[in-house]
């Protein structure tokens, strides 16, 4: 079931690709939305199921918040060394190549991260399955059209920019595959979901969102944004 569903996840990543490739002057409306639909899942669905599942406190902290933090803290990290990576290789406006294909890199394994939790949520119980689905596939989107989108960026021919897209498509069935393999006990999935929402959180709320309002600072940028946390939360309602 797991690796079946992360079939979807497959389609819907190389679907942003192809909207990135497509999209030009509303590309700020899909990324609003985009950053939407990634708040909802975090703050809506995945942080609650991780709480309940991640077992007792750590020093009066659930264990899950703790990693939450932590997984915030961690994709803040990693942004930053590419960051002065990028100003290790280029100066003012130049851009370099392998900086974009670095970061593609980073998104691949995001994406095989994905498929592990979405195959080990599917060890748990159909529930467990399916929450970590619907955050890894309503997301995915937003993985795909990024992935095309920075290793464009950054000068890499189109080539290249559609194998590091297929790659992170091909990922979360790789990840869903290896995990049938080895069973994850339910309390270290919660601790994962935790600081998985937490490195979904920064790059909604660090990432997609500010480059949403970059050009086009427009309400109907905000208004996508909001639709797409009220999407969620219809699908969380009628899902319970």
């Amino acid at each position: 079931m797991a690796v079946f569903v992360a079939l979807g996840a497959f389609l819907m990543t190389l679907a942003g690709g192809w909207v990135a490739q497509r999209v030009t002057d509303r590309r700020h409306l899909v990324l609003g939305f985009a950053g939407g639909l990634m708040l909802g899942v975090v703050g809506l669905d995945l942080l609650p199921e991780a709480i309940d599942a991640a077992g007792e406190p750590v020093f009066g902290v659930p264990a899950a918040l703790l990693l939450f933090v932590g997984g915030f803290l961690v994709a803040h990290l990693v942004e930053r060394l590419l960051a002065v990576r990028q100003a290790a290789h280029g100066a003012g406006e130049e851009r370099v190549p392998q900086v974009g294909l670095t970061a593609a890199a980073a998104m691949v394994g995001h994406s095989l991260m994905d498929g592990v939790a979405l195959g080990a949520a599917f060890q748990v119980g159909t529930g467990m399955g399916a929450t970590v689905a619907l955050a890894v596939i309503t997301h995915d989107f937003a993985d795909g059209f990024n992935t095309y989108t920075i290793t464009s960026l950054y000068g890499n021919a189109r080539r290249k920019a559609l194998f590091m897209l297929f790659a992170d498509a091909l990922a979360p069935v790789v990840g869903a595959a290896t995990t049938l393999l080895f069973t994850l006990p339910a309390e270290l999935l919660g601790c994962y979901l935790g600081f998985f929402g937490g490195a979904l959180l920064y790059l909604a709320a660090a990432e997609i969102l500010p480059e949403a309002h970059h050009e086009h600072p427009a309400r109907s940028t905000l208004l996508c944004t909001v639709a797409g946390v009220g999407f969620i939360w219809l699908v969380v309602g009628l899902a319970d």
